[in-house]
């Protein structure tokens, strides 16, 4: 099996998650741990949860080396089950439920977890993905209740913590691995950006995502109070936020958008903010400077792969005048950039992002090839994840990104990135969403072809958009067309799908 080597840490220390949680609920109480749907639970009773589902796990066999999947929406059950199966010593296989059922099927076949529980909603589908036990994760808590309370086993750095899956449709999604040693490594850090055990902390995007896991489990760890939505909306959230005055929030670029465009956003208190985080998809400075202007409290852009190896963040408050990078390396993050052959570029110029870390995930799961695919191994024989994202560091060691490598537009022999297209387009006064690809062209190869959501009662038209763009552009990267959408197809967690947008004319 084809493993990545990361940096090895002086004095490191291994955290016990399952253990950690078990701690927190001794010591805190009445204090509230998770508050979801109008339901408080405090820690001393979220302990007893855990603890209760973590024996009636043991006592169907899940253990170290044992996998428990969970088809479900943001619950209180789904956040309970996830930390009672690390606390049973197994490793949680949270499945995207955007994912279609052959494509779900593959991913309990291959992380070969034995249980499944589904959500209301999700447990037709779930009946028939080939798992041995599928359980209605709703009744978690009654099915645990004959069970004795069990404590937290022993784990060692290399047992698995988790398996994330992409929500691919087509071919075998990739099952990303997360041992308790990337944890431990990426847990510490995370609690380095001022997150204490007085947070409360607001989650809104699904628990199979690791941008929500960047939020949860610190906060869970810590002992501080989880704040949970079901579902995003905006109004529900600004609510919650004067209701509940969390300290911080982690939301994605799309989230914060929809959010300062809700007309009734100025209405709503949110001076408890401390601290906003952004993850999944960089964040357009013009969207920067409004969240600084109008949300109390400082905002964070965190990129990274799912996979580990490459970690920055951008302090906003602190740096102002780069809202348009996503920030620099993080602690023990070597970056770099590599041409097409693979060779290191000088700083300054463009190319693939590739990154060491010590949080970098061990492999995908039996797919040794795709983790050949991913690895760049420099004149030292040192091993980096490729991230597949194009973009340059700046003399201050800032990370400038540009696009997704495959999402790249070669027309005419020049190479065109999509993002800078986008950044004019966003930049029109009627234009509030937006997106560019790649279409077949004849005459060029490839040409680029825009897609704008205009706002209501926008006085401008596509062509009156594409025109207009097309004159700050250069020769080269003129807009082919411009058309208007309701909406932009988007993910659970709000990134923009542009294989969808390409499928028409690449896919007939």
């Amino acid at each position: 099996m084809i493993r990545f080597t990361p940096p090895a840490i002086d004095n490191e220390i291994l955290l016990n998650f399952g253990a950690e949680v078990a701690s927190n609920a001794a010591r805190l109480g009445d204090k509230p741990a998770v508050i979801v749907s109008g339901r408080t639970v405090s820690w001393a009773d979220f302990g007893v949860m855990v603890a209760q589902v973590t024996g009636k796990l043991r006592a169907q066999g899940i253990g170290r080396g044992g996998f428990v999947a969970s088809l479900a929406e943001n619950s209180l059950e789904n956040v309970v089950l996830y930390c009672a199966v690390l606390s049973a010593g197994a490793c949680m296989v949270p499945l995207p439920f955007s994912a279609t059922g052959a494509a779900l099927t593959r991913m309990v076949e291959d992380s070969g977890a034995s249980m499944v529980f589904a959500s209301p909603t999700q447990l037709e589908v779930a009946q028939g993905l080939g798992a041995k036990q599928v359980y209605p994760l709703a009744d978690l808590l009654d099915w645990a209740a004959d069970a004795e309370p069990a404590v937290p086993a022993q784990i060692a750095p290399g047992d698995l913590f988790n398996i994330i899956y992409s929500s691919g449709t087509t071919g075998l999604p990739k099952g990303i691995i997360h041992d308790h040693q990337f944890r431990s490594r990426q847990l510490a850090r995370i609690t380095r950006f001022g997150l204490t055990e007085n947070a409360r902390m607001i989650i809104s995007t699904p628990i199979y995502s690791n941008t929500t896991l960047f939020a949860m489990l610190p906060t869970l760890l810590l002992g501080a109070t989880l704040i949970v939505m079901p579902k995003f909306n905006t109004v529900e959230f600004l609510k919650l936020s004067q209701e509940l005055a969390p300290t911080h929030a982690t939301l994605v670029p799309v989230q914060y958008m929809r959010l300062l465009a809700e007309p009734t956003f100025d209405d709503y208190d949110l001076s408890s903010y401390e601290m906003k985080f952004c993850t999944s998809a960089p964040l357009p400075g013009s969207l920067i400077a409004k969240i600084m202007d109008r949300w109390p409290g400082n905002l964070i852009e965190v990129y990274g792969m799912t996979e580990g190896g490459i970690s920055t963040a951008l302090n906003c408050r602190e740096f102002p005048d780069k809202w348009d990078t996503v920030g620099r390396a993080g602690e023990g993050c070597d970056m770099r950039v590599i041409d097409e052959q693979g060779k290191e570029l000088p700083a300054g110029e463009f190319g693939e992002i590739v990154g060491r870390a010590p949080s970098m995930m061990p492999a995908y799961h039996n797919a040794d090839e795709k983790t050949r695919e991913l690895l760049w191994t420099d004149g030292e024989g040192r091993q980096y994840i490729r991230s597949g994202d194009m973009g340059r560091i700046d003399e201050d060691g800032f990370l400038h990104l540009m696009d997704r490598k495959k999402d790249m537009i070669i027309s005419g022999g020049f190479n065109i990135y999509a993002a800078d297209l986008e950044a004019v387009l966003r930049s029109h006064p009627d234009v509030t969403d937006t997106a560019v690809i790649a279409i077949p062209s004849d005459v060029w190869g490839e040409t680029p072809l825009g897609f704008v959501v205009l706002a209501e009662n926008a006085g401008s038209t596509p062509e009156g958009v594409c025109a207009w763009a097309n004159d700050q552009l250069g020769k080269t990267q003129r807009l082919s067309k411009v058309i208007a959408m309701d909406e932009l197809p988007r993910s659970e967690i709000g990134k923009i799908l542009k294989k969808d947008l390409r499928a028409p004319y690449w896919d007939a």
